[in-house]
C-alpha cells in the first residue's frame, strides 16, 4: 500500500488525539480490530461488539460510559452496528463518529476496516 508522508502525520495525531479522549472508550467489532489500534499506538480503553452476545446486551453495558467513540467498519455491517448503536445509546451516552471520519478522511477510503490499519504500523513506530 503507498502512503504518503502527509497520511503518517496525520495518522499520528489521530492516534495522539484518540488517546488523549481519556474521558472515553473506543468500540471496535472484535478482536483484531482492537490489536490493530494497539498496534499503531492506541493505549486507552477499547470495548469489542461481538464479546457482548447481541445488541441489546451490549447496548445496556456500554451505556455506563460518559462518551462511546465508534470505530466500526466501513462496510454494509458496521454501518448498521453504527446506527443501531446510536439508536439505542441516543439518550444515555455521548457517541461520537467524529473519529470514524477522521480516519476515512485521512486514508482516503483505502482502509475499510479497522484491521487494516496494521498497514500502518511500520510508519508509526
Amino acid at each position: 500500500m503507498l502512503v504518503t508522508d502527509q497520511e503518517i502525520l496525520e495518522m499520528k495525531n489521530f492516534i495522539c488525539h484518540l488517546n488523549s479522549s481519556t474521558q472515553s472508550v473506543v468500540v471496535v467489532e472484535g478482536k483484531r480490530d482492537s490489536s490493530a489500534l494497539r498496534k499503531i499506538g492506541f493505549s486507552g480503553k477499547i470495548v469489542e461488539f461481538h464479546r457482548f452476545g447481541g445488541m441489546i446486551n451490549f447496548a445496556d453495558s456500554v451505556a455506563r460510559y460518559e462518551n462511546l467513540i465508534i470505530l466500526f467498519d466501513g462496510d454494509r455491517k458496521g454501518r448498521y452496528l453504527a446506527a443501531k448503536t446510536i439508536h439505542l445509546l441516543q439518550r444515555r451516552t455521548n457517541v461520537d463518529l467524529s473519529f470514524k471520519k477522521k480516519l476515512t478522511s485521512i486514508t482516503k477510503g483505502k482502509i475499510r476496516f479497522i484491521e487494516q490499519l496494521v498497514s500502518y504500523e511500520p510508519f508509526l513506530v
